[in-house]
């Protein structure tokens, strides 16, 4: 564990105040290498007060994704949050949480970038990832999953952030299957899972999430801004993107522990109390393949069942759906 990370526990620990000579005593460190941390921590935009008679006091932090402050946040996960990456500047998250995986790094690393340059969502689109607006994040994890239940992980993933961003904003958003989130029918938040596998055995997954969270209108670009939206548009005031991500890496890990545990019908039922695919008309095009049907169900595996027009309920895994009017 960091200094930083003593640090910044022990100050947001004692939130009256806590003196140099506690945390000389508490973290082992000279009064001294104490001073000088937190002018580097002030130097990062930390609002830390010093007085003779509180001691030091955390009275505000900087609207940026710092290793050490999510760290001391996040206290001890069971597996996802273990270990942080924060870049300013990436091309894909997803990406650099490959190249982990395959370098043998343990499950549960996050990678988040402040900005990413070539962010991908599903089916080969771009995602837009503005700097220092969203949470741009990769979660490796390598779980004792068959490929055809790693979908469940998916499912597990939107619960996880529809709780976070409740949790944070007051909002109730709409789960749209297979990877999306919605405010009054408008996406800020979505999905990608990407797999190495071989017959019957998952090597890893890469779980790969955007969130828009700060953007104004403005910030999309032209062909997105009427099916886009923010948090902060919908809440009318900015989030506190640091909080978002601790929130949401602690509901990830619970949920990750959920499915793992075998208790992914738990999780099934949550997404499906928020999702606003079940029960409608969809057509999923697959490839060159067109499904049409009612939406009726999620299997045990986390695929879509879908009663088509000819009566048959076929389970669908992946797709562009949309929801007929």
């Amino acid at each position: 564990m960091s200094t930083d990370i003593k640090i910044l526990s022990a100050l947001r620990a004692h939130p009256d105040g806590v003196s140099g000579a506690q945390l000389s005593r508490q973290l082992g460190l000279s009064r001294a290498a104490i001073r000088s941390r937190i002018e580097e921590l002030r130097r990062l935009g930390y609002d830390i007060e010093a007085g003779p008679h509180r001691g030091y006091r955390l009275l505000s932090t900087p609207d940026r994704l710092h290793r050490d402050d999510l760290l001391s946040r996040l206290g001890r996960p069971r597996v996802i949050g273990r270990d942080i990456r924060v870049f300013e500047e990436t091309g894909s998250t997803n990406d650099v949480a490959e190249k982990l995986a395959r370098d043998g790094v343990a499950e549960g690393v996050v990678v988040f970038a402040e900005a990413q340059t070539r962010g991908r969502g599903r089916l080969g689109r771009s995602w837009h990832s503005p700097a220092r607006k969203g949470l741009w994040l990769s979660v490796l994890l390598r779980p004792p999953l068959r490929p055809q239940e790693t979908t469940c992980l998916t499912v597990a993933a939107a619960t996880a952030l529809w709780r976070a961003v409740h949790a944070q904003t007051g909002l109730r958003p709409e789960i749209k299957w297979p990877n999306d989130l919605l405010a009054r029918g408008r996406k800020f938040a979505g999905i990608l899972t990407e797999l190495s596998a071989e017959l019957d055995r998952v090597k890893y997954v890469i779980l790969g999430i955007g969130v828009d969270v700060n953007l104004d209108a403005g910030d999309f670009p032209p062909e997105l801004r009427k099916v886009s939206t923010s948090l902060q548009i919908e809440c009318h005031r900015a989030v506190d993107r640091p909080a978002l991500a601790v929130a949401l890496l602690r509901e990830l890990d619970r949920d990750y522990a959920r499915v793992c545990r075998g208790e992914f019908a738990a999780v099934a039922d949550e997404w499906a109390a928020h999702c606003t695919t079940l029960g409608r008309q969809v057509t999923i095009q697959i490839g060159t393949r067109r499904v049409r049907g009612r939406a009726e169900a999620l299997g045990e595996d986390g695929a879509l069942l879908v009663r088509t027009e000819h009566g048959l309920l076929e389970r669908v895994i992946g797709g562009d759906l949309t929801l007929e009017k």
